[in-house]
């Protein structure tokens, strides 16, 4: 080997050391602008409906709210969708590969938005790079467990703050519900319930084809859209109606079901269930491209002895325990204890103690509901201070999103899924 050849791997070795780098001052240059009224930039990777949601959040916090926040770069596969978001914003900052922008020094924050299959990978990249992240729900798709695990690794060992994208958890109904139970307001809890009832499949069939002649190209980047999911031809189908494919998104299990089931999660103060089993199917809209279910019902059981039913449909609305509190969505959960349960109704925490209880009759004023706003600014404050929990915090959403890919796998195999808590893995 002459004295200017490289080994391939010394080009590995190489780049390693060069990824730490940069890695590790990018964190440096987070730290440096920490503090309650530092400025923060934020990007966001994937521009499309639910994304647009939170750059007129932001914008808000921006103009109106006094947040020292700045939306300073976009990313999208698509470019229509791109150049649309960033001139709104009057950015130069476009990418169409989503490391370029996580790469951006400008960028502070990451807001990912993507196709369920593309948040771990890309949330992993951004904490690694020492970037905040808001990902939205599911945190990954439902055959990701294991890139799951990895990214409630990474969080845990990050400096940045991560927030999953279960913006209900901003009410605060489930934490004071949360302290009521740990108080011993229904004695030990035993069984709980809770669900999504919805009429009509908007969320899944009604995905708009922003253009029905689209192709692969400068324009269009399908590889980059499928990911680590199997390789397909592409179809403008696939790619802009993606919720309605196993390969990208699971019905109302994992689109649904994160903002039902992470307030019950967060109340029982449950982790990694010990079974799961499941069942469902396509039942009332058995559209030709449909494949993921439009009815699904998880059973839930804990090392804790508690059981949990998860039930839902996209065929009816009628939620049986009435809406879910303070603008929050899905069906009210219902938490029974040995001694008394506590339900949610006009705006209180009510305990109804059980036949033979001493406990005695009560009800606690919710002290505020859902809020985006909120939702954003407490994330915000807590990038700035480098402190979490957040308000959705990574291993809240890893002991839900467990739950919800256990009954996939369940339902998937026709079996019972087991979780293995020695080996951190799911077992059917």
């Amino acid at each position: 080997m002459g004295p200017n050849e490289v080994t391939r791997r010394e080009v590995v070795r190489r780049g390693g050391a060069i990824a730490a780098t940069l890695a590790a001052a990018s964190t440096a240059r987070a730290s440096q602008r920490t503090g309650p009224n530092s400025r923060l930039g934020v990007g966001f990777i994937g521009c499309g409906g639910r994304a647009g949601a939170h750059m007129q959040t932001l914008h808000w916090l921006k103009t109106d709210g006094g947040e020292a926040v700045e939306l300073v770069a976009f990313c999208d596969v698509y470019g229509p969708r791109l150049r649309r978001a960033a001139e709104a914003y009057g950015s130069k900052r476009a990418y169409g590969d989503y490391r370029l922008l996580i790469d951006d020094p400008a960028v502070d924050l990451v807001c990912i938005a993507t196709p369920d299959h593309h948040h771990a990978a890309q949330a992993i990249a951004a904490l690694k790079a020492g970037k905040h992240v808001y990902v939205e729900k599911p945190i990954t798709h439902w055959r990701q467990f294991r890139l799951l695990r990895e990214l409630a690794h990474t969080a845990a060992s990050s400096q940045a703050v991560l927030q999953c994208g279960t913006q209900g958890m901003s009410c605060s109904a489930w934490e004071q519900a949360r302290q009521l139970i740990a108080a011993g307001a229904i004695g030990q809890p035993i069984h709980a319930e809770a669900g999504y009832f919805r009429v009509g499949d908007w969320g899944e069939r009604g995905m708009p084809v922003d253009d029905p002649k689209a192709v692969p190209g400068p324009d269009l980047n399908w590889t980059a859209f499928l990911g680590d999911s199997p390789r397909r031809p592409f179809s403008v189908d696939r790619f802009f109606r993606w919720r309605l494919f196993m390969d990208y998104a699971g019905g109302p299990v994992t689109d649904l079901y994160p903002h039902a089931f992470t307030p019950v999660v967060h109340m029982l103060g449950v982790k990694f269930p010990a079974s799961v089993v499941a069942d469902g199917g396509i039942y009332r809209y058995p559209y030709e491209l449909r494949e993921v279910p439009d009815t699904f019902s998880l059973l839930i059981d804990y090392p804790e002895k508690i059981s949990v039913a998860l039930m839902g449909t996209q065929g009816n609305a009628h939620s049986g325990t009435g809406p879910a509190p303070s603008g929050s969505v899905g069906r009210a959960p219902v938490i029974r204890g040995w001694e008394a349960t506590l339900t949610f109704a006009g705006g209180n925490i009510v305990i109804t103690p059980t036949d033979g209880s001493s406990k005695q009759p009560s009800s606690v004023r919710i002290e505020r509901g859902e809020d985006l706003v909120e939702f954003w600014k407490s994330l915000l404050a807590a990038a700035r201070s480098g402190r979490g929990p957040t308000a959705s915090p990574m291993d809240l959403a890893y002991h839900t999103q467990a739950a919800l890919l256990m009954g996939m796998a369940a339902w998937r195999a026709g079996k019972t899924a087991r979780f293995d808590a020695l080996r951190e893995s799911i077992v059917v």
